[in-house]
């Protein structure tokens, strides 16, 4: 009877000093947690750090047995058969069983007292002080910090256990416990803004404290004080200097259009006015003499960027495209640098020719150059500004090289000059192929042999080589009813004299003297005696329809050459599209986040050959001279400042800017 009260009495007593040694170390092991290297703790403890071996239970069991644990033994029970033999027998049992608790007990009673003492802490409950013992002062600073544990349901009714000064006094003792037990004092962190799409980590925002006029700082490349890039050293007479910028600002049309390309972006930063405030703001920043834009939105053009831009001192035209399409392209120019000789909206569209039914437009015009008074009777030559947006699909180069062809007639037909030869000459805009495309090289050499050619091929922006079917190039590009060449200029161009000869000499005016309608009399002609009583004989063997006989004879007639176009206008680019200090390309554009380059700003140059390198072409600048540049981007900057558009490029493309010099000559 006596043993079964005994056991009755035991397993209380050995369940509650276990519950006492897990609580101590629970909070030792929290604490420990509280202080780790680690960043981020989640679930329970099971992939916390271990606790305490073996052996440091056993000697802190056993100090606990010498400084008087027993006593707080007997203050928390409330059985009258509890008393210091009982404790100590349940202390042995603790030392002997404590070898046996595995990491599922120890989690689970670490959970519990950490439950306990949350709850404690929350109901503000004093715990009771120990017999004998003075009561420690309270100290001042923050309190040791815990770490948060999710318990179940079922110890949410568990008793708090009371913990003693001895506790406390143990703390002190040790100077390592203390130090990692106090919490950290509050660190106010910066916040960051969490990414919103999934399956877009290339493109992460960078770190806010970076500015990101830093990230995106373009520095202008001085040409003006050095040789030029072909080692040539720059002339010593008076120049006319512009700047000139080229800028595809994006359509919001064609923005929200293709919505699924700026998932990137923040909403705000795509909304129109933040957009076009960053858009004047650009413009009046760098302040172009000359501004070339495409994918202007006509509504926005007249409601808000022409305004603007008049106010800022520009005189603007604008083409939009055909059809139903909503932009087109403006070049915008400062009538105190520039008079405007002649302005020539060119549209790519011809109705029934399948090679030319986009609605690409193109805008040329004629400037002169005002020269101020200070320099005295001297003169400068006209300059032609073509600004364009070709067609983006990479499929389709043959409509590419047919827009562009057109595109260099009028060229060619506006900056011809009275001796044949040509003006300076400029020519920018998006022109959607990348650099040493058969298009690029085409504009920068003057020639392309496309016989065969896959259409894709053309541009350069994508790689169809895996397709079966392929569109391939056939010669002639073109039909002849378009009226231009393969040398790229109108059909009138190239024989004026001759067709003018043919049409208006003496011999063919002669030919109406009888013809059909000569000879009939005019309705209420007065008759007069002599004068207008005759009729005139028709010769014999005149045909009635002399006319009619040499229609056939009027046409342009031209020759064609076999798979091959040309230009004679000595076009060269004003980048490199390469970075030497970083070793990377130049990128205008990153559409779906692959940077390339697609815009360009091309200008008339002298070629020469260079006897060293035969098959590498220089240019030698003639009339018109490079004298800097705004430097480019590489794709890796544009990835960390999120891509385009961002809070400080409004705009999927990056503005191109250069500043000239034309030759002053005295009449």
């Amino acid at each position: 009877m006596i043993a079964s009260c005994l056991c009755y009495l035991l397993l209380p007593a050995a369940r509650l000093f276990r519950s006492l040694s897990d609580a101590f170390f629970t909070c030792r092991k929290n604490a420990l947690l509280a202080k780790s290297s680690s960043t981020q703790v989640e679930g329970n403890f099971a992939m916390a750090p271990r606790g305490p071996d073996q052996e440091e239970c056993e000697g802190l069991l056993q100090q606990w047995q010498e400084e008087g644990w027993s006593q707080a033994l007997c203050t928390a029970s409330e059985g009258p058969l509890a008393d210091k033999g009982l404790a100590e027998s349940s202390l042995a049992l603790l030392m002997d069983n404590s070898g046996e608790q595995d990491a599922a007990s120890e989690d689970k009673w670490s959970s519990r007292q950490l439950s306990d003492l949350r709850a404690a802490e929350n109901l503000d409950q004093s715990f009771p002080e120990v017999p004998g013992e003075e009561p420690l002062a309270e100290v001042e600073g923050p309190l040791w910090a815990a770490v948060p544990v999710q318990t179940g349901p079922q110890y949410a009714d568990c008793a708090v256990l009371p913990m003693g000064a001895m506790a406390a006094e143990q703390w002190e003792e040790d100077p390592a416990m203390v130090a990692w037990s106090i919490a950290p004092e509050p660190m106010l962190q910066e916040e960051t803004s969490m990414w919103p799409f999934e399956g877009l980590e290339q493109l992460q925002p960078p770190p806010m404290e970076i500015p990101y006029h830093e990230i995106l700082w373009r520095e202008w490349e001085d040409f003006s004080t050095q040789p030029d890039a072909q080692g040539l050293e720059a002339g010593d007479g008076p120049q006319f200097q512009f700047t000139l910028m080229s800028y595809n600002i994006l359509a919001q049309d064609l923005m929200q259009q293709s919505s699924e390309l700026y998932l990137h972006c923040h909403p705000d930063i795509l909304n129109w006015n933040y957009r076009f405030a960053n858009l004047m703001q650009e413009f009046q920043h760098w302040d172009p003499d000359i501004l070339c834009l495409q994918e202007v939105q006509e509504d926005h053009y007249w409601e808000q960027l022409e305004p603007s831009l008049r106010m800022m001192g520009f005189t603007c035209f604008y083409k939009r495209r055909t059809g139903c399409k909503t932009d087109g392209c403006a070049v915008c120019y400062k009538p105190t640098r520039f008079r405007l000789l002649c302005a020539s909206p060119v549209e790519f569209f011809r109705p029934g020719l399948e090679l030319l039914n986009r609605d690409n437009v193109g805008l040329v015009l004629l400037l002169q150059p005002l020269v101020p008074e200070g320099l005295g009777q001297v003169s400068v030559a006209p300059l032609c500004v073509a600004n364009t947006h070709v067609l983006y699909n990479p499929r389709r180069g043959d409509v590419k090289l047919a827009q562009m062809a057109i595109l260099l007639a009028e060229v060619d037909k506006v900056a011809r000059l009275s001796d044949g030869s040509h003006c300076p000459i400029i020519l920018c805009g998006d022109l959607n192929s990348v650099p040493d495309s058969p298009l690029y090289n085409f504009i920068r050499d003057g020639e392309l042999q496309y016989n065969g050619m896959p259409a894709w091929k053309v541009s350069g922006q994508e790689d169809f080589s895996h397709q079966l079917y392929q569109r391939k190039l056939q010669a002639p590009l073109w039909p002849s009813s378009l009226g231009i060449t393969d040398c790229c200029q109108y059909v009138t161009s190239c024989h004026p004299k001759r067709s003018e000869r043919r049409k208006y000499g003496r011999d063919f005016l002669l030919r109406f003297r009888f013809c059909t309608i000569a000879c009939q009399r005019p309705v209420g002609l007065v008759l007069m005696e002599g004068v207008t009583d005759t009729k005139p004989d028709r010769p014999a063997g005149w045909a009635e329809s002399i006319f009619e006989e040499e229609i056939s004879e009027l046409e342009p007639v031209f020759s064609r050459t076999i798979g091959t176009i040309q230009h004679c206008l000595h076009l060269t680019s004003v980048y490199t599209h390469f970075l030497p200090q970083h070793g990377r390309p130049e990128v205008t554009t990153m559409p779906l986040g692959l940077g390339m380059t697609v815009d360009y700003i091309f200008f008339s140059a002298e070629s020469c050959e260079n006897e060293n390198r035969a098959d590498h072409r220089l240019d030698r600048d003639g009339t018109l001279k490079l004298l800097g540049r705004l430097s480019l981007l590489s794709e890796e900057i544009l990835w960390a400042a999120n891509g385009l558009p961002n809070p400080f490029y409004s705009s999927d493309h990056l503005c191109l800017l250069a500043s000239f010099g034309m030759e002053v000559t005295a009449p």
